[in-house]
């Protein structure tokens, strides 16, 4: 009830939907959950005292919308353009997300990114040449493992690589963003270090947790930062 006496509407909070994420997205945070409605992906309803209530489709949409990252590698803006153009991800297709949703025939299940590839999987799966990957690895952007196979990481950036280089963005140009990222670890850490050296589990599954809610605020802070700059630069 609230103050006045009205009944709160009636949905899931913000820390319901987490609970059912974190299962399939165990980095899920409450701060992602922010960014991705910041970011349009999802538009939970307010209650009148302002707390955010979540619907059943709220929670497929952001399932989707984490798949899609997950499994492909999208970024956030190509999601919703599909979701808006889609009106919605179609109920069999919140599990897979594919380039085109209207275009999801059958109910087989996206195949998985391996968590380790040799090189020659990595290149085929992630549309890149052996010169890009050389690059990458070059600038310090993608490193191989001792034994030679790269992780699921590593595909990420080498797929967004490929992706920028179709618009004459080439891995010399990324070094900004790897200098950007190391700053942004260099302030986690000063805040998590100290509680890692603790010998309490307790004390490092509090820093696990910190770790990823300052990354999400990190993202945060960084895509607002850019969309600020794009509006200096768009006039919008």
């Amino acid at each position: 009830m609230t103050a006045a006496g009205g009944p709160e509407r009636a949905g899931l909070s913000i820390g319901a939907v987490l609970s059912r994420l974190r299962p399939d997205f165990p980095d899920m945070t409450i701060s992602k959950i922010r960014f991705l409605e910041a970011e349009g992906l999802v538009s939970p309803d307010r209650t009148p005292s302002g707390y955010r209530r979540f619907t059943e489709a709220d929670v497929a949409r952001l399932r989707f919308v984490l798949a899609a990252q997950r499994d492909h590698y999208l970024p956030l803006k190509v999601i919703k353009e599909q979701l808006d153009r889609a009106g919605g991800p179609p109920p069999e297709a919140f599990d897979r997300p594919t380039r085109g949703l209207a275009a999801v025939p059958t109910p087989a299940r996206a195949e998985p990114v391996p968590a380790r590839m040799p090189r020659a999987d990595l290149l085929a799966r992630a549309g890149a040449d052996a010169d890009l990957l050389a690059d990458l690895e070059q600038y310090g952007l993608v490193r191989a493992e001792a034994d030679g196979w790269f992780d699921a990481d590593a595909f990420g950036v080498v797929k967004t690589a490929a992706a920028l280089s179709e618009y004459g963005i080439e891995p010399r140009h990324l070094r900004a963003f790897l200098a950007a990222a190391d700053r942004e670890v260099g302030l986690v850490e000063q805040v998590v270090a100290p509680m890692y050296r603790q010998r309490d589990p307790a004390a490092r599954a509090r820093a696990d947790e910190l770790a990823r809610e300052l990354s999400g605020l990190t993202v945060t802070l960084h895509s607002l930062l850019v969309n600020v700059g794009l509006r200096r630069v768009t006039g919008k």
